[in-house]
């Protein structure tokens, strides 16, 4: 599931990310229409020739408000003690943020000459080069959970341990289909359930200890919106107030979905 371009109007797509209106810019006279690159999927500290490699205060982050996935990673960084060592900048409304918008603007501008391709967050920023590294969630959030938190082969990061690493993909590819406002309402009944019965004998999704899979989880539940109204899958709505509880979870929304 692609990241949510930030473009004109404000939440139409499933991302939830807010859109800033003047995502292209004229090409220069004389230039003509060409493909050009929109998805950089770099890595830290893979292929080091290319200079990104872990360091403190090396990288910042750029949200957007209202964003799952932006979500997802604004409490993993809180969970891995990650929020004095990678900069974080919350992109609202253009009128709200203009700096925010202007820096997300001159990062994609640096990374391809005369951009003009939609500014997507969230987005990982080298601020030494000041190009995007990734636009890639999934890639940010592994680096995050494995080299920024000093975490490694020898010593994985306990939001994603070996182990769980095809459960926590399983769900997330079961999120992105079903659990979504746009899903099919008998698909998203059927995983709801499904999901509603793994936490009869677990305090977490996938067993006893808090993984990226309940980050996941958490943000597909409190962005289902109407559709999301747990009343029917009662461990789930405890799930989500319990988590909601939780310091890195704590105020990230307005409210749970609807228990009523």
């Amino acid at each position: 599931m692609p990241e949510t371009a930030l473009r004109s109007s404000s939440t139409a797509t499933s991302g939830g990310c807010h859109q800033s209106p003047s995502a292209s810019r004229p090409r220069p006279r004389g230039a003509t229409a060409s493909p050009r690159p929109h998805r950089f999927p770099s890595r830290i500290g893979v292929g080091l020739a290319g200079g990104f490699y872990p360091a403190p205060h090396r990288y910042d982050l750029y949200l957007s408000a209202c964003c799952p996935r932006s979500l997802r990673i604004a409490i993993t960084l809180d969970l891995l003690g990650l929020k004095d060592t990678v900069g974080t900048m919350l992109l609202t409304h253009p009128t709200e943020t203009p700096d925010a918008f202007a820096s997300l603007r001159g990062a994609y501008e640096a990374t391809v000459h005369h951009y003009d391709g939609p500014l997507t967050a969230p987005a990982l920023r080298d601020r030494w080069s000041g190009r995007i590294v990734s636009n890639d969630t999934d890639g940010i959030l592994r680096d995050l959970a494995s080299l920024f938190s000093g975490h490694d082969a020898a010593r994985p990061s306990p939001l994603g341990p070996p182990a769980l690493a095809p459960d926590i993909d399983a769900l997330r590819d079961l999120l992105d289909r079903d659990i979504t406002p746009a899903a099919q309402p008998s698909g998203r009944s059927a995983a709801l359930s499904l999901l509603d019965r793994q936490l009869t004998s677990r305090p977490y999704v996938l067993g006893g200890d808090l993984t990226a899979a309940d980050v996941d989880l958490w943000v597909a539940l409190v962005h289902l919106g109407p559709a999301g109204t747990l009343s029917s899958y009662p461990r789930l709505r405890d799930y989500v107030r319990r988590l909601g509880d939780h310091p890195a979870f704590r105020g990230r929304i307005e409210a749970v979905p609807d228990a009523a």
